[in-house]
């Protein structure tokens, strides 16, 4: 089975599902190719949009918040979002390279190239089976007006709120999102930390601001050293936000508490490492904190999605979310200090949240091919 996995540079979330469904396809012996769809339009235009998402979620956050409630709203009216038609310019450069390549499947952790797709399957386009991947714990304005033959989604109470909004719900799975099986291979923490050349004998806090190193990074981390306690070590993780990176690096040099990361393809390590992991409620560091098992503090959310995913993992046990820097620096300490608390944050998050996700797309993928 030849399988096409499309994203798009809106966040680093997709990408880590894409490739973490790349790995289980070809786990199974098929063959995956996945790229951000729109580089066939250009890398400009790439860059373009991903560029625009990043600097709003980063400099202005409540204009996203806006926006998103803007969109659930015009999603209950709309036919068609004027998201739909801009999406729908990129069937000209996908049709040739599908005609091209002939794959037997489409997985989209993303919406706009489901769109797309939706637009050239109305134009009558033959398409192989299609597989739309949600990557956060409610459903997005605008799924609804995709025509996927499935839906992933990441647990069952998503699918009373994705049938209200209109998708089918025979076309519903709650199979979870999918994350690289190396979040859920049990790893030692002594050994860990010595490959990443962290102190074994300390208590270490990650710090994770997402692939954009957005959040409180520099708030939280300055609350930290100011309460430090003896043994107590701050890895923090920048993403690709090389100006906090640099501004930290500069700020924080004389301090052998606090480790900097820039970007890292090796996140699984440092939860494997790490007590205790602080984190903006994305959905993908979320799920690949949830099924690292690891006690979690969930920071400011950007509005919107991850406001709701905030909610999904409090009100299941998953992690906590005290409101002010402060206090989440604070309690943080107080959950690892309470080893029944903690014990029972990891048992919510092993009953909540699936480690072999991306093994049951493939088997539905390999349902509608075959």
């Amino acid at each position: 089975m030849k399988v096409l996995i499309l994203s798009c540079k809106t966040g680093g979330g997709h990408d880590a599902a894409g490739f973490a469904m790349k790995e289980a396809l070809e786990a199974h012996g098929h063959e995956a190719v996945m790229f951000d769809y729109l580089t066939l339009a250009g890398q400009k235009v790439s860059d373009t949009v991903g560029g625009v998402y990043v600097n709003t979620v980063k400099k202005m956050p409540h204009v996203f918040g806006a926006v998103y409630q803007i969109g659930m709203a015009a999603s209950r009216i709309m036919r068609k979002s004027p998201v739909y038609y801009v999406n729908a310019k990129m069937g000209k450069y996908l049709e040739p390279y599908l005609e091209e390549e002939k794959f037997d499947g489409i997985l989209m952790p993303h919406l706009y190239p489901s769109e797309t797709l939706t637009y050239m399957k109305r134009q009558g386009t033959k398409l192989p089976p299609m597989i739309g991947v949600m990557t956060d714990y409610t459903c997005i304005p605008f799924w609804e007006e995709t025509r996927c033959d499935a839906y992933i989604v990441a647990h069952e109470e998503m699918v009373k709120a994705c049938v209200k909004r209109g998708i089918p719900e025979e076309k519903l799975i709650p199979a979870g999102i999918p994350v690289s099986s190396r979040f859920s291979r049990r790893a030692d923490k002594k050994k860990a930390r010595e490959y990443l050349h962290l102190p074994v004998d300390a208590t270490v806090y990650l710090v994770i601001g997402g692939s954009m190193g957005a959040g409180d990074l520099e708030k939280l981390t300055g609350q930290f050293l100011k309460t430090r306690q003896e043994g107590e070590v701050f890895v923090v993780v920048c993403g690709n936000n090389k100006k906090m990176f640099q501004k930290m690096k500069k700020k924080y040099k004389e301090q052998e508490c606090i480790v900097l990361v820039g970007q890292t393809r090796q996140m699984e390590v440092y939860m494997k490492a790490c007590d205790m992991v602080y984190t903006k409620p994305g959905g993908l560091t979320s799920t690949e904190a949830a099924v690292s098992q690891i006690p979690m503090v969930h920071t400011a959310p950007i509005p919107g999605c991850e406001s709701a995913n905030r909610r999904f993992f409090v009100r299941h046990g998953m992690s906590i979310a005290p409101r002010t820097v402060e206090a989440q620096v604070e309690q943080g300490r107080a959950l690892l200090q309470n080893p029944e608390k903690v014990e029972a944050m990891k048992k919510a998050q092993k009953e909540t949240v699936s480690g072999n996700s991306g093994e049951e797309i493939v088997r539905i993928l390999e349902n509608l091919t075959y």
